[in-house]
């Protein structure tokens, strides 16, 4: 079978394919794009001709993505993304003014730093338009590394020959519980004290997990009840339901707190370590590097935040794990 008959696509094209993934209809698509159906079918059946093979299985009225489909369209929101950011680009570079800038973060550190680092950066810094991208850590790093976002924000680990590591903050894990919690009456909470309680934490073991884990092994809590969730904000929502009691990066419950849920220190340090990172060798612009520096004022302004200006990976070591970094230099 033959591929890429073309040597381009008709940007009408990818527009029409990402409205009918979008809208999961030709219908809905054509409503989206203010075109009419017959049109839209056309476009998508012209883009599988220059492809070369089926982006969408068709029953009837129904239509769901193929398999190529559904990676297709992946790299088609990343190309119309490209496009939108070029046009802020060129409309800023005409007006002399900031470009539009595109930040990846972690959902909880998009929630508990961005947005007082943002408001901090001068006003004459910030461009019109600016991207937030909540994303997985691993996401993170990817984005940045593709370039598709001009800096980033995650958790460890953050080692890698193609990134530039600005700062590494470390700040230690709390626990929240629900108001009428009687641990809500202790200023130290214990983790022998959680024994009987579900706990709620985060699910990556690569990353936080595998640190909370480890600290009520140490103090012999055998969990026999949690909640695993992919975001810290999930997890204060489940406290405030009355399901348990969560140990959760520090980020979110600073930037966002909520009525119901108070939040206490451990008497066990778990570290949460993260940082800011760029493309390596790219210089940085003014705007990116004023809010990578707000953004660690506003980490260090963490309870118990400590910041290693360098990035290092074995400045952690010995002060947060005791231990050698493993193999490949990455401690998560």
């Amino acid at each position: 079978m033959s591929i890429m008959h073309s040597n381009s696509f008709d940007i009408r094209q990818l527009e029409a394919f990402a409205a009918v993934m979008s809208a999961g209809s030709v219908t809905g698509a054509a409503r989206l794009l203010g075109r009419s159906q017959p049109a839209v079918t056309r476009l998508i059946q012209d883009l599988e001709a220059d492809i070369g093979y089926a982006l969408l299985h068709r029953s009837g009225p129904r239509i769901t993505p193929t398999s190529r489909g559904l990676l297709f369209h992946a790299e088609v929101e990343r190309h119309l993304a490209s496009l939108t950011h070029i046009r802020e680009r060129a409309n800023a570079i005409g007006l002399e003014e900031p470009l539009s800038l595109t930040i990846a973060a972690t959902p909880s550190l998009a929630a508990g730093v961005l947005p007082e680092a943002i408001a901090a950066v001068a006003p004459n810094l910030l461009p019109r338009h600016l991207h937030v991208q909540a994303l997985a850590a691993e996401n993170v790093v990817q984005a940045v590394l593709a370039r598709s976002a001009d800096f980033g924000i995650a958790s460890l680990p953050l080692e890698h020959p193609g990134l530039d590591v600005h700062w590494v903050a470390d700040a230690p894990c709390v626990v929240a519980l629900a108001a009428s919690d009687p641990l809500a009456d202790h200023d130290v909470v214990r983790l022998a004290d959680l024994a009987d309680r579900r706990i709620i934490t985060l699910a990556n073991p690569y990353r936080l997990r595998h640190r909370v884990d480890e600290a009520l092994e140490k103090v012999g809590v055998m969990p026999q009840r949690m909640i695993d969730v992919n975001a810290s904000m999930t997890a204060l929502t489940m406290v405030r339901a009355g399901l348990g009691a969560a140990i959760v990066e520090p980020a979110t419950v600073v930037g966002v707190p909520l009525e119901g849920i108070v939040v206490r220190v451990l008497d066990h340090t778990i570290p949460f370590l993260f940082g800011a990172i760029s493309p390596a060798a790219m210089p940085l612009t003014p705007t990116v590097a004023a809010v990578i520096e707000a953004a660690r004022a506003v980490a260090l302004a963490m309870p118990g935040c400590r910041l290693h200006e360098s990035g290092g990976v074995e400045a952690l070591a010995d002060t947060v794990y005791g231990q050698t970094p493993p193999p490949g230099g990455m401690l998560s």
